[in-house]
């Protein structure tokens, strides 16, 4: 088995904001892994959150030597694990000759509505977003600064229509969210991602939560469901999270036993990076895999998305 990665950089078709900063092009990491005349594709984003860079995951990638079986005690969770457990289920399904959800024993998965991110901007600039993208069943709106409300209430006046969800990106104090609680409610939004910093969240088990408070960047894998009890009604599963598609599966239903909701979301990266997680998404509550929508350029065979949603890939994408 040979493996090797790539970087690959796709130019966004704007300039896309969250309350951490700005950028203008998604860098990304391809991971190949070659045997048996067969070759496997996963792509991941390092994600500078969590202590990543290109350089620091593309060392983590070179540095496993071992069979696919050894590769979840091998790597910890996040991007590195994710680009290689991805390409080794792409290689297995080239080399069965079948689909993966074949070989998951899953039915073929059906397109699912996903969410289409307004980046964060002036109300006037959002407003205009919300206008030109109401078409679109669900909307997510970047917040988590002092002028949230203006914000929202002028999405809602570009988009009256649409469903609506608001992730905060750890940008809130319990204070300003239990302030801005009643308020979301009025303009329907259905759910809250991540209004307070991740480790510090204890607030959320002693405040009310009128509505769904989904956990990002505080549930990485399974080991953090047992620190969510109490604070959260929803998890948000990304394979760059997880370390690939194994162990999102298993962290999928294990949620749901608990009684959790589930999100599947994606970091920004190309069709290559959504495609495991369209197995994932299948029934969850919330759909948001919409990276490739908002890039100026993808991959050669891209996802295809139209009023049903995101399809399934082709096999000449992943899988």
């Amino acid at each position: 088995m040979k493996v090797a990665v790539s970087s690959d950089v796709f130019r966004l078709a704007q300039v896309f904001t969250i309350s951490r900063g700005s950028r203008t092009e998604a860098k990304v990491l391809t991971a190949t892994v070659t045997d048996d005349g067969f070759v496997g594709r996963g792509e991941c984003v390092p994600y500078a959150r969590y202590g990543e860079t290109l350089e620091s995951v593309t060392e983590q990638v070179m540095s496993f030597t071992g069979a696919w079986p050894d590769l979840q005690d091998a790597l910890p969770a996040g991007a590195a694990r994710n680009a290689l457990d991805c390409a080794f289920w792409d290689h297995a399904a080239k080399q069965a000759g079948k689909r993966v959800w074949d070989l998951l024993g899953l039915p073929a998965p059906r397109p699912e509505i996903t969410a289409y991110t307004l980046s964060l901007d002036t109300p006037e600039a959002m407003q205009l977003q919300a206008a030109k993208n109401a078409h679109r069943p669900l909307l997510k709106i970047k917040l988590g600064t002092p002028d949230d409300m203006a914000r929202l209430e002028a999405v809602r006046r570009g988009a009256p229509d649409a469903r609506i969800i608001v992730d905060a990106n750890e940008g809130w104090t319990a204070e300003v969210y239990a302030d801005l609680a009643p308020h979301l409610i009025r303009l329907g939004v259905q759910m809250v991602e991540q209004p307070l910093p991740a480790g510090a969240d204890d607030m959320l088990g002693e405040i009310a939560r009128p509505l769904p408070v989904c956990a990002d960047e505080s549930c990485h894998d399974r080991a953090s469901l047992p620190g969510l009890r109490g604070k959260y009604d929803m998890v948000n599963i990304k394979l760059d999270k997880t370390g690939g598609l194994t162990e999102a599966l298993a962290l999928k239903a294990q949620a749901q036993a608990e009684g959790y909701g589930v999100m599947v979301g994606c970091m920004v990266g190309s069709s290559l990076a959504m495609a495991p997680a369209t197995i994932l998404a299948q029934g969850v509550a919330f759909t948001d895999l919409d990276g490739p929508l908002l890039l100026a350029e993808d991959r050669a065979t891209p996802l295809h998305f139209d009023e049903h949603g995101v399809h399934p890939p082709a096999a000449d994408l992943w899988g």
